[in-house]
Protein backbone atom coordinates (compact mmCIF):
# COMPACT_ATOMS: atom_id res chain seq x y z
CA UNK A 1 0.00 0.00 0.00
CA UNK A 2 2.71 2.48 1.02
CA UNK A 3 6.27 2.29 -0.26
CA UNK A 4 8.99 4.78 0.65
CA UNK A 5 12.27 4.59 -1.22
CA UNK A 6 15.53 6.46 -0.64
CA UNK A 7 13.83 9.27 1.25
CA UNK A 8 16.08 12.16 2.27
CA UNK A 9 14.93 15.10 4.36
CA UNK A 10 16.69 18.18 5.70
CA UNK A 11 16.01 20.97 8.18
CA UNK A 12 18.11 23.78 6.81
CA UNK A 13 21.53 22.20 6.38
CA UNK A 14 20.85 19.43 8.89
CA UNK A 15 20.34 16.05 7.23
CA UNK A 16 17.46 14.42 9.16
CA UNK A 17 16.38 11.37 7.10
CA UNK A 18 19.02 9.35 5.26
CA UNK A 19 18.08 7.16 2.27
CA UNK A 20 15.14 5.79 4.24
CA UNK A 21 13.17 2.84 2.89
CA UNK A 22 9.84 1.71 4.32
CA UNK A 23 7.17 -0.67 3.07
CA UNK A 24 3.74 -0.92 4.68
CA UNK A 25 1.53 -3.66 3.23
CA UNK A 26 -2.25 -3.46 3.02
CA UNK A 27 -3.89 -4.38 6.33
CA UNK A 28 -0.74 -4.07 8.46
CA UNK A 29 -0.35 -2.26 11.76
CA UNK A 30 3.20 -0.94 11.82
CA UNK A 31 4.89 0.76 14.78
CA UNK A 32 7.71 3.25 14.19
CA UNK A 33 9.83 3.43 17.32
CA UNK A 34 13.01 5.10 18.48
CA UNK A 35 14.43 7.60 20.92
CA UNK A 36 13.50 11.27 20.76
CA UNK A 37 15.03 13.16 17.87
CA UNK A 38 15.68 10.24 15.51
CA UNK A 39 13.31 11.55 12.82
CA UNK A 40 10.01 9.77 13.45
CA UNK A 41 7.77 12.85 13.29
CA UNK A 42 9.79 14.23 10.39
CA UNK A 43 9.08 11.01 8.50
CA UNK A 44 5.34 11.28 9.15
CA UNK A 45 5.24 14.93 8.10
CA UNK A 46 7.11 13.99 4.93
CA UNK A 47 4.58 11.25 4.20
CA UNK A 48 1.76 13.78 4.65
CA UNK A 49 3.36 16.39 2.40
CA UNK A 50 3.75 18.83 5.28
CA UNK A 51 7.49 18.91 4.63
CA UNK A 52 8.79 18.89 1.04
CA UNK A 53 11.30 16.08 0.63
CA UNK A 54 14.75 16.65 -0.83
CA UNK A 55 14.94 13.30 -2.64
CA UNK A 56 13.21 9.94 -2.85
CA UNK A 57 9.84 8.39 -3.65
CA UNK A 58 6.63 8.02 -1.66
CA UNK A 59 4.24 5.67 -3.43
CA UNK A 60 0.66 5.15 -2.23
CA UNK A 61 -1.46 2.57 -4.02
CA UNK A 62 1.14 2.56 -6.78
CA UNK A 63 1.16 6.34 -7.34
CA UNK A 64 4.17 8.51 -6.53
CA UNK A 65 2.75 11.28 -4.32
CA UNK A 66 6.05 12.76 -3.09
CA UNK A 67 5.67 16.01 -5.03
CA UNK A 68 1.93 16.41 -4.61
CA UNK A 69 0.57 19.02 -2.13
CA UNK A 70 -0.46 18.13 1.40
CA UNK A 71 -4.20 18.53 0.74
CA UNK A 72 -4.07 15.62 -1.71
CA UNK A 73 -3.27 13.09 1.02
CA UNK A 74 -6.68 13.00 2.73
CA UNK A 75 -8.43 13.03 -0.65
CA UNK A 76 -6.65 9.83 -1.70
CA UNK A 77 -7.39 8.14 1.61
CA UNK A 78 -4.64 8.96 4.09
CA UNK A 79 -5.84 10.04 7.53
CA UNK A 80 -3.42 11.73 9.94
CA UNK A 81 -3.56 12.28 13.69
CA UNK A 82 -0.61 14.59 14.49
CA UNK A 83 1.35 14.74 17.71
CA UNK A 84 -0.45 17.09 20.08
CA UNK A 85 -3.79 16.38 18.33
CA UNK A 86 -4.11 19.84 16.71
CA UNK A 87 -7.88 19.96 16.86
CA UNK A 88 -9.60 23.31 16.28
CA UNK A 89 -10.11 24.50 19.85
CA UNK A 90 -12.68 27.20 19.03
CA UNK A 91 -14.83 24.91 16.88
CA UNK A 92 -17.36 22.47 18.27
CA UNK A 93 -16.87 18.72 18.20
CA UNK A 94 -19.36 18.53 15.34
CA UNK A 95 -17.55 21.22 13.35
CA UNK A 96 -14.20 19.47 13.86
CA UNK A 97 -15.65 16.21 12.57
CA UNK A 98 -17.29 17.87 9.57
CA UNK A 99 -13.92 19.20 8.45
CA UNK A 100 -12.94 15.62 7.68
CA UNK A 101 -16.01 15.10 5.51
CA UNK A 102 -14.78 17.63 2.95
CA UNK A 103 -12.04 15.22 1.86
CA UNK A 104 -14.23 12.15 1.38
CA UNK A 105 -14.16 10.50 -2.01
CA UNK A 106 -17.83 9.50 -1.84
CA UNK A 107 -19.17 13.02 -1.12
CA UNK A 108 -20.91 12.01 2.14
CA UNK A 109 -22.23 15.08 3.96
CA UNK A 110 -23.21 13.58 7.31
CA UNK A 111 -20.88 12.38 10.06
CA UNK A 112 -20.78 8.55 9.87
CA UNK A 113 -22.52 6.88 12.80
CA UNK A 114 -19.55 4.53 12.96
CA UNK A 115 -17.48 7.32 14.53
CA UNK A 116 -19.97 7.64 17.38
CA UNK A 117 -20.01 3.87 17.82
CA UNK A 118 -16.26 4.00 18.31
CA UNK A 119 -16.30 7.16 20.44
CA UNK A 120 -19.69 7.54 22.18
CA UNK A 121 -18.42 10.54 24.17
CA UNK A 122 -18.18 12.57 20.95
CA UNK A 123 -21.91 12.22 20.31
CA UNK A 124 -22.64 13.42 23.83
CA UNK A 125 -20.43 16.48 23.31
CA UNK A 126 -21.27 17.53 19.76
CA UNK A 127 -22.00 21.12 20.75
CA UNK A 128 -19.04 21.51 23.06
CA UNK A 129 -15.95 23.36 21.86
CA UNK A 130 -12.92 21.21 21.18
CA UNK A 131 -10.77 23.26 23.52
CA UNK A 132 -13.09 22.47 26.42
CA UNK A 133 -12.54 18.71 26.15
CA UNK A 134 -10.09 16.76 28.27
CA UNK A 135 -6.85 15.59 26.69
CA UNK A 136 -8.20 12.09 26.19
CA UNK A 137 -11.42 13.36 24.66
CA UNK A 138 -9.44 15.63 22.32
CA UNK A 139 -7.41 12.63 21.18
CA UNK A 140 -10.61 10.72 20.47
CA UNK A 141 -11.87 13.72 18.51
CA UNK A 142 -8.62 13.89 16.51
CA UNK A 143 -8.90 10.21 15.61
CA UNK A 144 -12.59 10.61 14.79
CA UNK A 145 -11.80 13.55 12.50
CA UNK A 146 -9.20 11.43 10.66
CA UNK A 147 -11.69 8.57 10.32
CA UNK A 148 -14.32 10.96 8.91
CA UNK A 149 -12.43 11.01 5.60
CA UNK A 150 -12.92 7.21 5.32
CA UNK A 151 -9.17 6.53 5.11
CA UNK A 152 -7.44 3.53 3.62
CA UNK A 153 -4.36 4.34 5.72
CA UNK A 154 -4.41 5.87 9.21
CA UNK A 155 -1.22 7.51 10.54
CA UNK A 156 -1.00 8.34 14.24
CA UNK A 157 1.85 10.25 15.91
CA UNK A 158 2.13 9.47 19.65
CA UNK A 159 -1.60 8.90 20.25
CA UNK A 160 -1.08 8.00 23.93
CA UNK A 161 1.01 11.05 24.85
CA UNK A 162 -0.43 12.82 27.89
CA UNK A 163 -3.54 10.63 27.97
CA UNK A 164 -5.03 9.05 31.09
CA UNK A 165 -4.58 5.25 31.31
CA UNK A 166 -8.23 4.28 30.81
CA UNK A 167 -8.42 6.30 27.57
CA UNK A 168 -5.09 4.84 26.42
CA UNK A 169 -6.61 1.38 26.70
CA UNK A 170 -9.75 2.48 24.82
CA UNK A 171 -7.63 3.95 22.02
CA UNK A 172 -5.67 0.70 21.84
CA UNK A 173 -8.90 -1.29 21.60
CA UNK A 174 -10.12 0.93 18.76
CA UNK A 175 -6.85 0.68 16.80
CA UNK A 176 -6.97 -3.11 17.12
CA UNK A 177 -10.61 -3.16 16.00
CA UNK A 178 -10.01 -0.90 13.01
CA UNK A 179 -6.96 -2.85 11.93
CA UNK A 180 -7.93 -6.46 12.58
CA UNK A 181 -11.70 -6.38 12.06
CA UNK A 182 -11.99 -3.65 9.41
CA UNK A 183 -8.60 -4.19 7.72
CA UNK A 184 -7.57 -0.54 8.03
CA UNK A 185 -3.83 -0.11 7.48
CA UNK A 186 -2.17 1.72 10.39
CA UNK A 187 1.19 3.44 10.91
CA UNK A 188 1.81 4.32 14.53
CA UNK A 189 4.63 6.27 16.18
CA UNK A 190 4.63 5.20 19.80
CA UNK A 191 6.99 5.52 22.76
CA UNK A 192 5.10 3.25 25.16
CA UNK A 193 6.51 -0.21 24.55
CA UNK A 194 3.62 -2.06 26.22
CA UNK A 195 1.08 -0.24 24.03
CA UNK A 196 3.09 -0.81 20.85
CA UNK A 197 3.40 -4.52 21.57
CA UNK A 198 -0.31 -4.78 22.22
CA UNK A 199 -1.57 -3.11 19.05
CA UNK A 200 1.26 -3.53 16.54
CA UNK A 201 2.01 -6.44 14.26
CA UNK A 202 5.33 -5.16 12.92
CA UNK A 203 8.00 -2.76 14.16
CA UNK A 204 10.60 -0.50 12.58
CA UNK A 205 13.28 0.98 14.83
CA UNK A 206 14.81 4.32 13.85
CA UNK A 207 18.24 5.64 14.72
CA UNK A 208 19.74 8.90 13.38
CA UNK A 209 17.27 9.20 10.51
CA UNK A 210 17.54 5.60 9.36
CA UNK A 211 15.56 2.44 9.95
CA UNK A 212 18.04 0.12 11.64
CA UNK A 213 15.88 -2.88 12.56
CA UNK A 214 12.52 -4.29 11.46
CA UNK A 215 10.47 -7.39 12.09
CA UNK A 216 7.34 -8.96 13.50
CA UNK A 217 6.45 -7.47 16.88
CA UNK A 218 7.26 -10.72 18.69
CA UNK A 219 10.84 -10.35 17.40
CA UNK A 220 11.35 -7.09 19.31
CA UNK A 221 13.68 -8.54 21.95
CA UNK A 222 15.54 -7.09 24.91
CA UNK A 223 18.73 -6.66 22.88
CA UNK A 224 17.00 -4.40 20.33
CA UNK A 225 15.21 -2.51 23.08
CA UNK A 226 18.48 -1.90 24.93
CA UNK A 227 20.34 -0.75 21.81
CA UNK A 228 17.68 1.46 20.24
CA UNK A 229 14.97 2.35 22.76
CA UNK A 230 16.40 2.44 26.28
CA UNK A 231 17.21 5.92 27.58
Amino acid sequence: MLSVQQLNQFYGESHILWDLDLDVPQGACVCLMGRNGVGKTTLLKSLMGLLPIRAGQIRFDGEDIAARPADVRPRIGIGFVPQGREIFAQLTVEENLRIGLSARRDGLKEIPERIFELFPVLKQMLRRRGGDLSGGQQQQLAIGRALAIDPKLLILDEPTEGIQPNIVREIGDIIIRLNREENLTVILVEQKLKFARRVGQHFHLMEKGRIVASGAMEELDEGLISRHLAV
